[in-house]
């Protein structure tokens, strides 16, 4: 099954030490080696992006910062695992390897024609 991990952070959370990018590069190569990570990637502060919205036909765009946001989604990973629970397992070592304060929201994704539906 393949799961995205949501990532998201305190907006006011500092950017990663060079020790700290050494530590999740170590951890993004062990996953992609064991054929669990498809995917990564990160997302610059809010400040910098747009939330385009529709509603009762119409479109709206706000530009960030999202000042009603205390977290910001600061990245993702596609990845492919054997159940919901080890994607989860996979997202807490995310969480321990990232530091400081954050969480990710697991969600798995639809695949070939299923649609998301269990039979």
């Amino acid at each position: 099954m393949r799961y995205m991990s949501i990532y998201r952070a305190a907006e006011s959370t500092a950017p990663p030490s060079a020790e700290d990018m050494a530590k999740m590069g170590a951890f993004n190569e062990r996953m992609t080696r064991s054929g669990v990570l498809i995917a990564t990637g990160g997302c610059l502060p809010s400040s910098l992006g747009a939330r385009v919205r529709a509603a009762s036909g119409k479109v709206s765009v706000t530009d960030g910062p999202f000042v009603e946001t205390k977290e910001v989604t600061a990245g993702f990973a596609i990845i492919e695992c054997e159940s919901k629970a080890q994607a989860i397992q996979l997202a807490k070592e995310f969480l321990a390897v990232a530091g400081g304060d954050g969480e990710c929201e697991v969600r798995e994704m639809f695949t070939g024609g299923d649609c998301g539906h269990a039979d």
